[in-house]
């Protein structure tokens, strides 16, 4: 079993990060603002659809389901561009919960001991994130659905504010009729976090477990015009799982979006606990059978599996799980003066492009431009806020969503750190496609080519 280092960012961000402020944040004062109860059912005609037997072989998108989407992502867009300032938030992650009702060892995002958002925050939080012009807002946690009546409460409320709305889960609570209550209220997305095929000890996000609401939603989406995927989180002990779930996805027409298993990026306290001998960490003798996943993947895509990930970005999976493994990459192959002559992981190292080696001979990615803390940010379940989801436990003071202060300087100077560490799907899509040709190229062939048709989503690269 593979033993962590305890964080993998360089030690001197890390001190700012973790112990320049060692209170933390003041958390947002309650003001006793409550939640609109919900209507439900909106649609109970959709209620009582029960959806296609079989996923029609292209999808068909309303007036209605497409304006949802450009109001929730480019109308956003074309107003950060134009605007004065530096922070536009995009994308929001709002954290309402930080319990989970399954214990996955590689993960940090929980604690079991912090109090889940109030609505006052929940309502506030919208509120703020609706006055800075975002409107695309994840649920996240911990599981965001351990208090269902809640997080239906959030997404009615996000919605009638024209709020694009994704929710990151499990499953195991996704019942139908929780189900339905958060498709009548307005969700885009619901994404199904799944790292195995059946239950293991180390990795409980599994199909099996959540089987009949995962085949509830695929159905339903097709009455609601909401859009499913699978988050997949690769590690050293589900190779084959991966591949699974893969087809199991491509066989019902929907994306999936996969991560590279990560060691926390700053250190963890003591809720943390499987820190030490995980079975869930890459280690060098597991890199063959990694690359050979990763290249599996990358044949899929190239034959028209829906994938969130680019062909680039899969490819660069290879080159992370040996620049965060903590070794001495001359070990294997690294000459140590960038030239990639020696060996297979010097070759495939000096292959990839924005892989850069810096004075010290320490291999790492180059900066990609990071939008966090501009583009992206995260409210945490006490209303503080935070540019990125690696940040969660940082006690350095970005403020509240009453007082917030992101200045431009600590997080360029945050960035030319943390970026050689991070590996995040979202924050590297935001980037790229943070670009007029990028985002014109996209449209011309989402609505020209397309015509607003076909599966779940490519991307932005492809």
């Amino acid at each position: 079993m593979a033993t962590a280092a305890k964080f993998r960012i360089d030690v001197a961000i890390h001190d700012l990060l973790m112990n320049s402020n060692p209170r933390g944040p003041a958390p947002a004062l309650g003001k006793g603002m409550e939640l609109p109860e919900p209507l439900f059912p909106q649609y109970p005609e959709k209620l009582r659809d029960p959806g296609p037997d079989t996923p029609p072989e292209r999808r068909h998108w309303s007036r209605e389901e497409i304006y949802r989407k450009m109001r929730g992502w480019l109308f956003p867009y074309i107003r950060s561009r134009v605007s004065p300032g530096d922070f536009h938030p995009i994308t929001a992650y709002l954290f309402l919960e930080y319990k989970c009702n399954v214990d996955c060892w590689y993960c940090w995002a929980f604690n079991n001991k912090v109090k889940g958002m109030t609505e006052d925050v929940a309502r506030r939080s919208i509120d703020w994130l609706y006055d800075h012009g975002c409107r695309v807002v994840a649920l996240m946690g911990g599981e965001p659905l351990l208090r269902p009546q809640f997080a239906h409460k959030v997404v009615s409320y996000a919605a009638k504010k024209g709020f694009w709305i994704y929710i990151g889960t499990n499953g195991r609570l996704l019942r139908p009729e929780v189900a339905d209550r958060l498709a009548d209220a307005g969700t885009a997305i619901f994404n199904f976090a799944l790292d195995s095929w059946n239950l293991q000890p180390s990795l409980p996000k599994a199909v099996e477990p959540a089987r009949k609401n995962i085949d509830y939603l695929l159905r339903k989406q097709y009455v609601y015009g909401y859009m499913v995927f699978f988050n997949l989180n690769i590690c050293r002990n589900n190779l084959e799982d991966v591949r699974k779930i893969t087809e199991f996805a491509h066989e019902n027409r929907i994306a999936t979006d996969y991560h590279i298993n990560e060691t926390p990026m700053l250190e963890q306290d003591e809720h943390f606990r499987h820190l030490a001998e995980n079975p869930t960490y890459i280690r060098p003798e597991d890199w063959r059978e990694v690359d050979a996943l990763i290249d599996w993947l990358i044949d899929r895509n190239k034959v028209g599996y829906q994938m969130v990930n680019s062909v680039r970005r899969l490819q660069e999976m290879k080159a992370f799980i040996r620049m965060a493994s903590g070794v001495d990459l001359r070990k294997y192959g690294w000459n140590g003066d960038g030239t990639g002559t020696n060996g297979e992981t010097s070759k495939m190292l000096a292959s990839m492009p924005g892989i850069v080696q810096d004075a010290d001979g320490d291999v790492h990615f180059s900066e990609w431009d990071c939008r966090a803390g501009q583009n992206n940010v995260i409210i945490r379940t006490d209303g503080t806020v935070a540019p990125c989801f690696p940040m969660y436990p940082a006690t350095y003071d970005w403020g509240n969503i009453d007082e917030f202060h992101f200045d431009p300087q600590q997080l360029a100077h945050m960035k030319q750190t943390c970026q050689h560490h991070c590996f995040s799907t979202l924050n590297h899509n935001l980037a790229y496609c943070y670009n007029d040709a990028r985002v014109i190229k996209w449209l011309w062939g989402l609505t020209v080519k397309n015509h607003f048709r076909g599966g779940a989503t490519r991307s932005f690269e492809d």
